[in-house]
Parts: structure tokens; C-alpha cells; sequence
């Protein structure tokens, strides 16, 4: 207001100024209780102008004279204010940082200054009686927000890390459910119903929640159909397993669904394929491991592909594995394919040439032992027994790891089907809790002979020009000495008899055994 007065002030006085310098003075005069002033005219502006400026400012003086113990108090409110956030700042910097008394103490400190954010005193509170470890007071803090519609969601998951923490597991779910009723966002509480559902194994609930939380928009469309597609899969493997045809037609249905949600998820596809052949659909079986190989190759993928026929000769199954590998040439997995497929044809020089072409790439124990099949094959018994050498102390493939001793695939426990649900729907990536564990796997080395006798069949296929290296699933000689999968296919005193060329035998990837 001074200001404006002010302003007004001087525009006044250019104003009489300016009259002044025109040489018209002019003439003013009052008359007030017998006196009598006369006066110019410009005289008479600025002294009205003085005097109002001057009331101006006794005003405003007086003004804030009456205002000063108001004033007074706002500063002082305003201090304990800025001490409150301060307070609550360095409270929650200390929950962080793990200092529960130090927390407390501010949260206290907090309580008496910062009158204006009783929310946020709340919740300092109940974390710096959780950073104390005094559960106690952290529920009654807890407790105490869920009179408050604004903080019943953060006390109802301070109340379910509380349980949690103290291991009562029911209390906690019932505490996410209450909160995953309340808020349709809440992605805290529909991770935890999650977790409980799949840690029972309850895979038809968990996949509810997930098509829940895709309505909702908890998880984007890619985590939701990863995660739906790795529990039908589980749901495919629980069922599988049963006696009864009904479970076992709901399982493949589980499976092909899985396959067709994520052509590139190995699990879903092999389950499926293998209940697939068990149907007698071979063909729709071969349709869906042919579309995973090219979208994502997997050693499991291409033994399941191999089984799909078992009465095929040794060459037309390696121009079948071949056609396979070229489905994406430019793949580590196709590459060693194409030494797998010349293997099983017979043809050891195609062998070695393959072989020349694998990535380089650090040993590991499944290449040492391709490389040295292809050294027997090729009549190089030394070699072999080098590769072998080497592959006994070379790491093993993560990939390779999901084959048991007999060579079912991904033959998972449910807490694995559970924890690879969760890291399939986030990352899009298989776990491989076989190699986690160091359990055995499908063997990787052959086991080759010490001393040879010209019985041997690879001396009498040598001689007859046949395959140079029998294979397990061969429906020709067998050896217990030698197997590619580091099996024992025939008898301890001499060759397996020949199979029924018609009959079909075992997947390779097949199920695990029901218990």
C-alpha cells in the first residue's frame, strides 16, 4: 500500500510540476474556524499530497504496531514447523539407515512440532517401532491408521510385513486379501496372494490373480501372459502325473495352451509335445517343437523332437534333427545339433566338419563330451579319451541341467515351478534349479572302453560300413560300454536284442514317475 501511495505521490507532483511550469500558478484558499490561508494552486496539490502520504505511513506504522504479537506467533508456528519436516525427514532417513532408536526419538520429536502432518507421524512411528524391532508397538501403531480412510491401505501392509516378520503367514494373507479388496492398484498385496498361491501349489488360483491383476493393470500384458503361460504349464505337470484319463486330458489341454501363449517357453512346449505324441498327434506334436526351435533353441527341445518317431532308421532321423538345426542355422544350439545329427547318420567326417564349426567358447562338459564322440568316430580313441579328460572337470551347461539321469525334461518339484513362474513372468528367462542344486544330469561323456576286442560293434560296423556309433535309441546293436547319453542300453554279457521296430517306446522327456 506504501507503495502504491508512493507512486501516486510522484505522478502528483510531475503533474503540478508540469501546471507550474506553464506559468499559470493559479490561486487557492481555505477558510477553518476563523482562519484563513490562501495559497497558489500548485502550493495547495502538494501540500495535499504531503499529507496524505504522511497518514499513509502513521497508518501502516500503527498497523503494525496492533499486528506485532500476530505476527510473532506465525513466525513461531512457522519455526516449529520447519523443525517438524526437518524431524520427519531425518526420522524416516534414520528408518532407512536401520537406527530405530534414532528413528523413534525423531518420530517423537515430530509428534510435539510438526502438528500439521499427523499421516505422516503415523507412519514414522510405526516404522521406527519396526526398525526397533518392538513389533508391538509397530502393530498398535498399525492398528491405530486403519481409522483413517486415507492411511488404512499403508497400515494394512504394515500390518502384513508385521505378521510376516513374526511368521504367521495366515494373518498376513488375511491382511493382503482385506487390502487387495480395497484397492484395485494395490500391487503389494496381489504379489503376496501370489507367493501364498503358489507356494501351495494352487496353480487355478494363481492364475486368477493374474488375470485379475491384467484387468486391473497391475502387470503389463507381457509379464501376465508369461506368467499364465508358466502356471498352465505347472498346471499340466500336477495333473500329468495323476491315473486318471481325465486329468491326463486336461493336462495336455493345459499344455498346448501354455505352448500357444509362449511358443518359446521350453517347459510348456516339450509337456506339450510329449502328451501330444502320447495322443498319437505326433505331426501337431513336431508343428509345435519346430516353431519354439525357431523363436528359442533348447537342448530339451530337440531330444523330445528326436523321440517323436522311434522306428525311423539312423539316417532319416539325422536328415530329420538335420532339417531341425537348419530351422535357425545361426544358433549355438542349432550348430550342435548338426554334430548330433551327423553322429546319429554315421557320418563321421560330416562330424568332424560340423564340429570345426561350433562358437569358441569356453569348455564345458557337453561339448568335451560331443567332441569326443566325434574323435571315436573318426577312429582317433586317444583324442576321445582326452576330450573325456578335460570334460571332467569343464562346468556344466545351465541349459542342459534341466535333464535328469534319464532324460526327462524339465521334471520339476513344485516349489521350482513356483519360483520359475515368478522369474519367467518378470524377465522372461528359465531358472534352472537342477544346476542351482549341482544335481546329476542326463550324462554329457560317453563311456568309452579301455581295451577294444574285434567283436566290438563298432569293428563290425566298420566293417560293414554301417553306423560307426550306435546310439541309444537305435533300433539296431546296442553295447553297455558305449552310450551317447552315458546309459547302459544292453545286457552285462553282450548286445541288447533288437526291438520291435513298430513299437514306441519311452520320450526321452518323458514325465517324472508318479510317487
Amino acid at each position: 500500500m506504501i507503495r502504491a501511495a508512493f507512486v501516486f505521490f510522484v505522478v502528483a507532483a510531475i503533474a503540478v510540476a508540469v501546471v507550474a511550469l506553464t506559468g499559470e500558478p493559479g490561486a487557492a484558499s481555505l477558510d477553518w474556524m476563523g482562519w484563513r490561508v490562501e495559497m497558489t494552486a500548485v502550493a495547495a496539490a502538494l501540500l495535499t499530497l504531503f499529507t496524505a502520504l504522511l497518514a499513509t505511513i502513521l497508518w501502516r506504522g500503527l498497523l503494525w504496531v496492533v499486528e506485532a504479537p500476530r505476527r510473532a506467533a506465525r513466525a513461531q508456528a512457522e519455526s516449529r514447523r520447519k523443525q517438524g519436516i526437518e524431524a520427519l525427514s531425518r526420522g524416516f532417513l534414520a528408518v532407512a539407515a536401520g537406527d530405530g532408536s534414532e528413528a523413534r526419538r525423531l518420530a517423537q520429536k515430530a509428534a510435539e512440532l510438526a502438528e500439521d502432518a499427523p499421516a505422516l507421524i503415523r507412519v514414522l512411528a510405526a516404522q521406527a517401532a519396526e526398525a526397533a524391532g518392538d513389533h508391538v508397538a509397530a502393530r498398535q501403531a498399525y492398528n491405530a491408521m486403519l481409522g483413517f480412510p486415507e492411511m488404512r491401505l499403508a497400515g494394512l501392509r504394515g500390518l502384513m510385513q508385521t505378521a510376516s516378520a513374526e511368521g504367521d503367514k495366515t494373518l498376513a494373507l488375511r491382511h493382503a486379501e482385506t487390502a487387495y479388496g480395497l484397492a484395485k492398484t494395490a500391487r503389494w498385496a496381489w504379489r503376496a496372494l501370489l507367493e501364498a498361491r503358489l507356494e501351495v501349489g494352487d496353480w487355478k488360483a494363481a492364475l486368477d490373480l493374474v488375470q485379475g491383476a491384467l484387468e486391473r493393470k497391475i502387470v503389463p500384458p507381457l509379464v501376465a501372459e508369461r506368467a499364465r503361460a508358466a502356471l498352465l504349464a505347472a498346471s499340466a505337470a500336477a495333473l500329468e502325473e495323476s491315473d486318471d484319463p481325465r486329468g491326463l486330458t486336461q493336462a495336455l489341454d493345459f499344455a498346448v495352451q501354455s505352448a500357444r501363449l509362449k511358443p518359446d517357453f521350453a517347459p510348456g512346449v516339450v509337456m506339450a509335445a510329449r502328451l501330444l505324441a502320447d495322443d498319437g498327434k505326433a505331426a501337431k506334436a513336431g508343428s509345435l517343437l519346430e516353431a519354439a526351435w525357431k523363436l528359442s533353441p533348447h537342448p530339451a527341445l530337440w531330444l523330445a523332437y528326436r523321440d517323436l518317431k522311434t522306428n525311423e532308421t539312423p539316417k532319416v532321423r539325422s536328415a530329420r534333427l538335420a532339417t531341425l538345426a537348419n530351422l535357425k542355422p545361426e544358433a549355438r544350439e542349432s550348430q550342435l545339433l548338426k554334430v548330433e545329427s551327423a553322429l546319429v547318420g554315421g557320418d563321421p567326417v560330416a562330424a568332424r566338419a560340423a564340429a570345426r564349426l561350433l562358437p569358441q567358447e569356453a569348455l564345458t562338459a557337453r561339448i568335451a563330451g560331443l567332441m569326443s564322440r566325434v574323435a571315436y568316430a573318426n577312429g582317433e580313441a586317444d583324442e576321445a579319451r582326452a576330450w573325456i579328460a578335460r570334460g571332467a572337470a569343464a562346468p556344466q551347461e545351465a541349459d542342459w541341467s534341466d535333464l535328469d539321469p534319464e532324460g526327462r525334461a524339465f521334471a520339476y518339484a513344485r516349489e521350482d515351478w513356483a519360483r520359475l513362474t515368478v522369474s519367467y513372468a518378470e524377465t522372461g528367462e528359465l531358472i534352472h534349479p537342477r544346476f542351482e542344486r549341482r544335481e546329476r544330469t542326463m550324462s554329457e561323456r560317453p563311456q568309452l572302453p579301455s581295451a577294444y576286442a574285434e567283436s566290438t560293434p563298432f569293428v563290425r560296423a566298420a566293417e560293414t560300413g554301417g553306423a560307426l556309433m550306435p546310439i541309444p535309441d537305435d533300433p539296431g546293436v546296442f553295447d553297455t560300454r558305449v552310450s551317447l547319453d552315458g546309459g547302459s542300453d544292453g545286457g552285462p554279457d553282450g548286445p541288447a536284442p533288437r526291438r520291435n521296430g513298430g513299437s514306441r517306446r519311452r520320450l526321452a522327456s518323458g514325465p517324472r514317475a508318479a510317487k
